[in-house]
């Protein structure tokens, strides 16, 4: 084995500090070669190893009835029930980020995150069934954004659409923080059966390990390290970090899998994704505490020439490491080849517990499994703090001069308005099991097996954030439950998305930790464990962070059948506003959507939430859903009561509503105020819907009645808006195109 000669610069280029290396010169007892360089530099980087979250991470809850696997394998894994064949079902879920390179090729890299997720779902035995996607970009006034938006957009869609899955919801918000990294976070949801889960361990010592799926190019190199580092000028020019996605091979690769599997001949199984060949080999044998032996000759190429260095650091797409059992490989190889797939032997499992690279007849790395896996370095960076805030306390004097026209604004701004122009590229209902597609609370897909239903929702809100890492973090938990339940399912469990700044920044790092604290606090309080997730840092371009950006993903259970509308459907209707007015005062206005878009600024602090009352409101809502009593639902969230109101209003029917608002607050917090634990409920029933909500010590004031037409609010001074719903739909409706035109 020949060292290369490693030299400070070659070092800092593999983005490790001379302290990390000299733990691997110490790990190693001497220099590494080239290739063990660049093994240990994807390994140990942020995006793989976690470096700088791993020790808050374990503040999470984990641990539920219903977890079958948390956090550490490909996906999480939770219990649905019975089937009607007698079997026990599961759910296999995860979001990842492909932010940088989505940012560099916006195509690609969306469209890869796609197919990345989707890998980490099957890889576990499951059939994907529905993707949701966050989106976070720069403001559309910016040509560059735009075009991100839509290559973004059109990624998503040419993957799920040509692989066969369904893209059935999300979020999508424009700041100005993003306009230099834009955020793309990808979830995935699989079903099968319990008896039906595999593992990603190396096991059986003398068992063959396959290499199968497309050719290895020099696509994707470094792609972790890329993702584990700061934007620069020079990040532009990182096109060849990005990897090249084809959604019909992934397809083939996914039917092979699943058929490979239910052979029996396969222990473990792995997706080649983030540091390729490189993580799926030294994870798998690190989880069983065996050794993996490779030799790269085998491995099948598309481009001549690549180097060891080349094979093990690329993150080619629409790979997979399989580990079968000794004597049935043949079984595994006639799976593959009927579906015109490279499945070759390229290694064993070995005793020794080392992942070891032969190239050419030559061992070029020779590395414990565990010091890649299991000695990255640990960091406590310093977060002892106040987590980092641009904005004051205390915000301007404001008074409206028009109502009307600011929820019109609200309406037309690029956070509020109709996301049809994204999700009409999307095919939403592909397998037939879409219940609710993107325009409601909660995505719901039926799983035939069981005769049930899941329901899902992406939430986020980096204002909040923003201004209380911790308070913004159990707001998107409350959120994203408080979802579910508007469609009647009970939320239990939940994945994670931390999207964060450079965390050697003391003040960043405070918000890291604060924000993965007070999201702990809230998932332990919902029950809803995390089962796993994704960490993505140095989302900072020429040292200008990003808000921190926690998503969550939540999935819940529920009966077979619609959730109510989100529209109004019939004249006459009671509503009833189930959790109350809600109070607020000016200090926690500052971080709604009206100060953004009307008022232009953002100050104080996010919306109180009281976590008891929250989780009150949400069995009540669920109870009251669940009684058929509510023919229309709708949380209340970003924009508040009015917006809410006009969304409600947006069907086909063209029904609006008249309320009166009687709060004691001024007007503008009122209609505009973004208050948790409100959900609006039209019902032809209001007296049992009260009923049930005062049985759980819920408020629940009947504000209004539905009425063709027209939006009108008033309060006691009098009517503070009244407004024709076609006037307000219109630009609601076509605001986003219009904006994507420049």
């Amino acid at each position: 084995m020949t060292a290369a000669r490693i030299t400070p610069e070659l070092v800092a280029t593999h983005q490790l500090t001379p302290g990390e290396y000299g733990k691997i010169v110490s790990l190693l007892g001497r220099e590494p070669t080239l290739t063990e360089l660049g093994i240990f530099s994807v390994m140990w980087s942020e995006h793989c190893s976690y470096k700088s979250s791993r020790l808050h991470l374990k503040k999470l809850p984990t641990k539920g009835a219903r977890v079958l696997q948390g956090p550490g394998e490909n996906a999480g894994v939770i219990d649905i029930g019975e089937g009607a064949d007698g079997k026990r079902y599961a759910v296999a879920f995860k979001i990842e980020s492909h932010n940088h390179p989505s940012f560099i090729e916006p195509f690609q890299g969306a469209a890869t995150g796609v197919g990345g997720i989707l890998r980490d779902i099957f890889t576990m035995g499951a059939r994907p069934i529905a993707v949701m996607d966050s989106l976070r970009f720069g403001t559309l006034d910016v040509a560059r954004n735009r075009r991100i938006v839509e290559g973004v957009v059109s990624g998503i869609a040419h993957y799920g659409n040509c692989f066969g899955v369904p893209t059935v919801g999300g979020e999508c918000v424009f700041e100005g923080c993003y306009n230099g990294n834009p955020l793309v976070n990808v979830f995935a949801l699989g079903v099968f059966c319990q008896d039906e889960i595999f593992y990603g361990k190396a096991e059986g010592v003398g068992n063959p390990v396959i290499y199968v799926g497309a050719k290895t190019g020099r696509d994707g190199i470094h792609g972790a390290s890329m993702a584990s580092a700061e934007f620069t000028e020079e990040s532009k020019q990182k096109r060849p970090n990005v990897q090249v996605g084809d959604p019909f091979l992934e397809k083939l690769l996914l039917e092979a899998c699943l058929e490979a599997m239910k052979t029996g001949a396969i222990v473990g199984i792995q997706d080649m994704g983030a540091a390729g060949l490189t993580s799926s080999s030294c994870e798998m044998g690190s989880r069983a505490g065996t050794g993996v032996e490779i030799d790269l000759d085998r491995v099948p190429q598309r481009e001549t020439g690549m180097t060891a260095y080349d094979m093990m650091l690329s993150e080619s797409q629409e790979r997979m490491l399989l580990v079968a059992e000794k004597g049935r490989e043949e079984e595994v190889f006639a799976v593959f080849r009927k579906w015109g797939l490279d499945a070759v032997t390229i290694g064993r499992v070995t005793a020794d517990g080392k992942l070891r690279v032969r190239h050419h007849g030559e061992v070029v790395a020779e590395i414990e499994n565990h010091a890649l896996a299991g000695e990255a370095p640990l960091y406590d960076r310093p977060h002892g703090v106040a987590p980092y805030r641009e904005a004051p306390m205390v915000g301007p004097a404001f008074a409206s001069k028009d109502l009307k026209a600011d929820l019109a604004a609200l309406l037309g701004s690029p956070d509020l308005c109709s996301k049809r122009w994204i999700w009409e590229q999307y095919d939403y209902s592909v397998r037939t099991n879409t219940v609710e597609g993107p325009g409601g609370d909660a995505a719901v897909v039926r799983i035939k097996e069981t005769g049930t239903s899941v329901a899902m929702a992406l939430d986020g809100n980096g204002r909040y954030c923003a201004l209380s890492p911790r308070e913004g973090a159990r707001l998107i938990v409350a959120e994203c439950c408080r979802n579910l339940s508007v469609a009647g399912a009970e939320p239990v469990a939940a994945t994670n998305n931390l999207n964060f700044g450079n965390p050697e920044r003391p003040e960043i790092m405070a918000q890291l930790v604060e924000a993965i604290e007070g999201m702990g606090e809230a998932c332990a309080y919902f029950e809803t464990p995390i089962t796993g997730g994704n960490v993505s840092l140095y989302n900072e371009t020429l040292g200008k962070a990003i808000y921190p950006s926690p998503v969550i993903g939540v999935v819940g259970l529920m009966k077979t059948g619609a959730p109510p509308a989100v529209h109004f459907q019939n004249e006459g209707r009671t509503i009833v506003l189930v959790g109350g007015i809600g109070d607020c005062d000016e200090e926690r206005f500052g971080g709604t959507e009206y100060a953004k878009t009307v008022l232009g600024t953002m100050w104080g602090m996010p919306p109180r939430l009281d976590m008891e009352y929250e989780k009150r409101v949400q069995r009540a809502v669920r109870e009251i859903v669940g009684a058929g009593l509510a023919e229309t639902a709708h949380d209340l969230s970003d924009g508040g009561l009015a917006v809410g109101l006009a969304e409600c209003s947006f069907g086909e029917r063209g029904i609006g509503a008249e309320c009166a608002v009687e709060s004691g607050m001024r007007a503008e917090l009122a209609l505009f105020h973004e208050g948790p634990s409100r959900v609006l409920v039209a019902t032809g029933e209001a007296e049992r819907v009260r009923e049930i909500a005062a049985r759980h010590g819920v408020e629940a004031p009947a504000i209004g009645v539905t009425m063709r037409g027209r939006l009108r609010v008033s309060d006691a001074t009098g009517v503070l808006m009244d407004a024709e719903i076609s006037e307000l739909s219109q630009g609601w409706h076509s605001a986003l195109e219009r904006m994507l035109d420049g």
